[in-house]
């Protein structure tokens, strides 16, 4: 003769929850289920009717109640050593996982693309230090492919770019908004025009350009996209630095972030060459890997950049 196996429900239908085994042992420390619910930080009705649910519970009775006190039973003593172990545990277990957030609140990794950066990222840090003194931050700088990778391979906490769309493999969120100008030195002939340039013509000249899978790359190709595509670089550079250097000494005109060039343009080191006919805009974003959101300092700092808008 077969039997069908019996299902067995759940552990945690059938042992009494934290909170009770910790009321339990408080009434057998004090004697009284007055004290005890003091103790927990709840009334005495309440006190009693966890106890009397634990008792249902159980199946046996736990606690005997007389005007004199409250005394454990055989059956109440024995079920406090359990709950003692129980609880000895559930504080280990508490300890460990405030270590773990320690050791994950201690450190916060960055990667960010160059513009932000160099720009905006130091003010947003300078904020975070205040709020968490003691938050060890080690910052990656590079293009905005780079900072996807960083994330995806879990080197960095947190990702800043400056592409069209959030790379594939993330999620983010927009923390500000940029503009793209046209600049070059003084001495160059756009310096002089007296009429905005046209797409087309930009497209056709050779420019100083950041290299391949930078933010600004991405939005200057899909700007120029429908006018001829951008004519072969003049020069192809790996840092917003080194591009507005090149273009502060007469290399040729470049296309850099508003917020790179804002020092350059007011001591007329460059100039900014007005263009006509095509939105040179873009978001800047904070990104991370899909489906894990920013936890600790990453989280503060994201809320950082959300309080102080730029650009």
């Amino acid at each position: 003769m077969s039997s069908e196996p019996t299902e067995t429900a759940p552990l945690s239908h059938r042992v009494p929850d934290l909170g009770a085994l910790e009321l339990l042992l408080a009434v057998a420390r004090h004697g009284s289920l007055g004290r005890a619910a003091r103790e927990v930080g709840i009334t005495q009705p309440a006190a009693s009717s966890r106890i009397r649910s634990m008792e249902r519970q159980l199946g046996v009775a736990l606690v005997d109640r007389s005007p004199r006190g409250s005394r454990l039973t055989d059956a109440g003593a024995l079920v406090t050593d359990w709950a003692r172990r129980i609880v000895e545990a559930a504080e280990a277990f508490d300890a460990g996982a405030q270590a773990l957030r320690g050791r994950r609140d201690s450190r916060l990794r960055v990667a960010a693309s160059m513009t932000i950066a160099e720009y905006l990222l130091p003010g947003w840090l300078i904020a975070l230090r205040a709020d968490r003194p003691d938050t060890a931050v080690s910052l990656m700088a590079g293009n905005s492919a780079a900072v996807a990778e960083w994330l995806l391979a879990d080197e960095a906490d947190l990702g800043f770019v400056e592409g069209l769309a959030v790379p594939d493999g993330l999620e983010g969120a927009v923390v500000a908004r940029d503009r793209l100008l046209v600049v070059a030195a003084p001495s160059h002939a756009w310096a002089r025009r007296r009429r905005p340039l046209d797409p087309g013509e930009l497209a056709a000249t050779p420019l100083i350009l950041r290299e391949r899978g930078s933010g600004t790359r991405q939005v200057l190709d899909s700007a120029l996209s429908g006018h001829g595509g951008l004519a072969q670089p003049l020069l192809e550079l790996a840092s917003t630095t080194a591009v507005k250097a090149a273009a502060v000494s007469s290399a040729g005109p470049a296309v850099l972030s508003e917020l790179a060039v804002a020092e350059e343009l007011t001591s007329r080191r460059l100039v900014a060459i007005p263009v006509e006919g095509v939105l040179l805009r873009r978001d800047l974003r904070a990104v991370w890997p899909t489906g894990h959101r920013p936890t600790g300092p990453a989280r503060d700092l994201l809320s950082l950049t959300r309080a102080r808008p730029s650009g």
